[in-house]
């Protein structure tokens, strides 16, 4: 087809194309999403009788070289 032969771009196709675009949007919102699989449970230590739960970990170790000025 030749340029002059192309029927212009009309309002109604705009707003045509603008419901289709809304309209997919809507439906790929509500699609149900597969997340990753859930994490399994790790049982925590129990606490100690008399005190003593605290311990000097690598985590801790971090967090005061992060303190120091």
């Amino acid at each position: 087809m030749s340029e002059s032969q192309q029927p212009k771009a009309s309002r109604r196709g705009f707003i045509w194309g603008a419901a289709a675009a809304g309209a997919a949007t809507a439906v790929v919102a509500t699609l149900p999403t597969t997340g990753p699989a859930e994490a399994p449970v790790t049982e925590k230590k129990p606490a100690p009788e008399n005190g003593g739960g605290y311990h000097l970990s690598e985590h801790v170790k971090r967090y005061y070289k992060t303190t120091l000025v």
